[in-house]
């Protein structure tokens, strides 16, 4: 193991691709490894919402509220898109087939082509069809990944899923640092802050 690789320290992200905050975090926490002595650990984790119909009126408000206040924090990153899904996707496939892409090094160009392509509501995030896709135009084998999706990638993506149970994971994105959870987008800064006190700050 490099000199470097003994001094990472590791950063749990839960996410799911249909949740806002974790698109608005997603490059914000890939990110910090070129910033802080850290590795991204990838955890994609499966979103439990009700839908229309199954919430209280107080869920409903709840809902619109946090549209509208992720597309605020979106307009200060230049206005990425936000459109609401118009059901609740089991995004299984997705979840997977990020798997596959960190697997062969395309995870941030994967991440960020289903995120936008999903708000955009022009991928339909639990078929595999899509899916398969979006990593055929990041240049993976389109067999490799059914193949993967119906195994080793399903076997994995239930592991993780038995972890956020150890972890206590209740949404996303949660960062989990020494196993001290940050819950949001608008928790970035202070998992920075944790960093930074921690020495892992990478200097020039």
């Amino acid at each position: 193991m490099s000199e470097e690789a003994e001094r990472l320290h590791e950063v749990k992200l839960y996410t799911d691709f249909k949740s806002p905050y974790a698109y608005l975090a997603f490059d914000p926490v890939m990110e910090l490894e070129s910033k802080y002595w850290v590795k991204i650990a990838w955890k994609p984790f499966q979103l439990r919402l009700k839908g229309k119909g199954q919430r209280s009126v107080y869920s409903e408000y709840k809902v619109k509220y946090s549209y509208m206040d992720a597309r605020r924090w979106a307009n200060l990153r230049g206005g990425l898109m936000l459109r609401g899904p118009l059901k609740i996707f089991d995004t299984t496939p997705a979840l997977i087939g990020s798997l596959f892409a960190e697997r062969h090094g395309k995870l941030v160009e994967y991440g960020r082509m289903v995120y936008e392509a999903f708000f955009k509501r022009e991928l339909a995030a639990d078929e595999a069809d899509a899916i398969a896709g979006v990593l055929m135009r990041l240049g993976l084998d389109e067999a490799a990944f059914r193949d993967f999706l119906a195994g080793e990638g399903a076997a994995e993506y239930e592991r993780i899923q038995e972890e956020s149970t150890a972890d206590e994971i209740f949404g996303v994105p949660i960062m989990v640092l020494d196993g001290e959870k940050f819950w949001g987008y608008d928790r970035i800064g202070l998992l920075e802050m944790r960093l930074k006190d921690k020495g892992l700050e990478r200097r020039p």
